[in-house]
């Protein structure tokens, strides 16, 4: 298998009749997804998604692909193909589509209608083509068919990409369900005819290649729904992603037989439903759905709210309603139900809104405690059926952190795949297929980009460890006057400490120190007021470290009169 190295530099110029694909995200984190295909130097983009910030990313809204290889070559770019619309596929479009509006987004109804929303709140109309399973367009050098696959949310497609260098498909992220809520089916038939054509590289989600066997059906989870709906004494809270059409519809159905009704709570929420109603993909009985302000006219027991927060997402409508900071306050009797799988990172923070709702009482209902969620993702039976069917002359594990694209390249060397045609690569890390064969070329620039408020890429990790550092240890500020010819102490110092856990009394101990040190520096004739700065924060650190085994910010601030 084909591994990437750290010193890898950058990737030599395109062979001539050669395909170059470059990850720009997706590979080794799960969201971010987005791949660029190069032939002939014209581009197509699979995917623009973002990933969410975890713990250790305080202030941030979003991560970003790094768009740097793309910023002077935008007018190559003939599209931007979205496989489905989910957040982490699609949820970056705004951002590039800020760098040029004109780039067109071909993708199935439903992505392009919830992509489209999202694009009115950044003011842009975007140039879009709407495709469905079996149609084939040509975009530029690149001959595109698009294929049904299954997913967590309709209308998902799979790409076939055909162009002289050769036949690849990307499958989006998918699953083999036999018995789809909506009826439609992964299109093996497409694959085995793409494989009879011969697939020279296959790139295939990841994701759930580690769990053995078939991922479950999502009619299993109708009858623990109803389950849990008859079991219920009061209001229902369910928790979803906000795209997640399938599971919303189950509870609809299931709110209309036992006499519930049903609100949406949320803005992403009512927006997504809203759209999903009006194009067809969620059946909603008259009088079902009604308005948040309707339900204090209903007793609790004819009540279901479906909200977001599922992956205990600080400012989601369910994490503030664990830590009493919405006006939906949960009572005794109240039932939860978190209707979605735990993404990788997020654990602490779901158990840490799940301990929230049980002690103000709700019963919560969860993946770890009943049957309430499914992946959207292939298992392993499903992936080695898979490749089996399809049969590629080379194999690049995408969507999945480095245990889930391991664990896929396995599936597909125990299918057949010759080792050395099974590329494990990383983000920026550059793929040629030249002459049938698939090997690491380079690497380019494919960093993490933040999203925090109004400021886009303006956040750098030093920031956040900054970040970090205030949060964990506090900050402690340091005033002094000197006297601008001579360096002596004119005024000061003067210590204030927030967030420490040290009171600002205790700091007198450490004045005489920070005293002493200045006193030394004016004799041996330093006066300038960053290296004073510099001294404060040794003298003060080293005291701070020594009697409290703590490393607070310091900020020391000089003024010469």
């Amino acid at each position: 298998m084909s591994h990437p190295h750290p010193e890898l530099g950058a990737p030599p110029k395109l062979p001539e009749g050669g395909l170059r694909v470059t990850p720009l995200g997706g590979l080794g984190e799960i969201g971010r997804n987005m791949t660029v295909f190069e032939y002939g130097g014209r581009l197509l983009i699979v995917d623009c998604g973002v990933l969410f910030p975890e713990e250790e990313q305080p202030g941030i809204d979003l991560i970003l692909p790094d768009f740097t290889t793309l910023k002077d070559r935008l007018d190559d770019i003939e599209a931007v193909v979205l496989t489905h619309g989910h957040e982490d596929h699609i949820g970056a479009v705004p951002y590039l589509l800020r760098l040029k509006p004109d780039i067109p987004l071909i993708g199935s109804k439903l992505t392009l209608a919830l992509i489209e929303a999202k694009l009115q709140e950044h003011r842009i109309r975007p140039y879009t083509l709407e495709v469905a399973e079996g149609q084939r367009e040509v975009l530029g050098a690149f001959d595109c068919e698009f294929i049904a696959v299954n997913h967590s949310i309709p209308d998902a497609l799979a790409v076939a990409i055909r162009t002289p260098a050769g036949l690849v498909v990307h499958t989006g992220d998918f699953k083999m369900d036999q018995l789809p809520l909506d009826n439609r089916l992964t299109d093996l038939h497409a694959f085995a005819r793409l494989s009879e054509e011969g697939i020279d590289l296959l790139l295939s989600d990841s994701t759930n290649a580690e769990v053995p066997g078939f991922t479950a059906h999502e009619r299993d989870i109708s009858n623990v729904m109803r389950q849990v709906f008859a079991g219920a004494q009061r209001r229902i809270i369910v928790a979803s992603f906000a795209s997640h059409v399938h599971r919303i519809q189950q509870v609809l159905d299931a709110a209309y037989e036992y006499g519930r009704r049903v609100a949406f709570v949320g803005r992403s929420m009512v927006r997504n439903m809203g759209i999903a109603r009006d194009l067809g993909y969620l059946r909603v009985p008259p009088g079902l759905v009604v308005d948040v302000k309707t339900l204090d006219d209903l007793p609790d027991h004819e009540v279901v709210l479906v909200c977001t927060g599922s992956q205990g997402e600080p400012m989601a409508a369910l994490s503030r309603m664990a830590n009493r900071d919405h006006q939906i306050r949960i009572v005794q009797g109240d039932t939860v139900i978190l209707a979605s799988s735990l993404i990788p990172g997020n654990e602490n923070a779901v158990y840490r809104v799940i301990n929230g709702l049980t002690r103000w009482g709700a019963n919560v209902v969860h993946k770890g405690n009943a049957k309430v969620h499914v992946s959207g993702h292939a298992s392993a039976g499903e992936l080695l059926y898979f490749y089996n069917i399809c049969k590629p002359r080379n194999l690049m594990p995408v969507h999945g952190e480095w245990r889930h694209l391991r664990a896929n390249a396995e599936l597909g060397a125990m299918t057949g795949v010759p080792k050395d045609r099974i590329v494990i690569a990383e983000d920026g890390v550059v793929v040629d297929l030249v002459d049938g064969k698939a090997k690491i070329t380079g690497k380019v620039q494919a960093g993490y980009v933040y999203v925090d408020g109004l400021s886009v890429g303006d956040v750098t990790e030093g920031a956040l460890k900054d970040r970090r550092i205030l949060g964990e240890e506090g900050i402690v500020s340091v005033f002094v006057v000197v006297d601008s010819t001579s360096g002596k102490i004119v005024g000061g110092p003067h210590i204030q400490a927030r967030g420490s856990g040290i009171e600002d009394k205790a700091f007198d101990a450490v004045l005489p120190k920070v005293g002493e040190a200045l006193n030394r520096s004016a004799q041996d004739g330093v006066v300038e007021p960053h290296q004073l700065q510099q001294l404060i924060r040794r003298t003060i650190g080293k005291w701070v470290s020594d009697t409290y085994r703590r490393r607070p910010m310091i900020l020391p601030v000089v003024v010469e009169v």
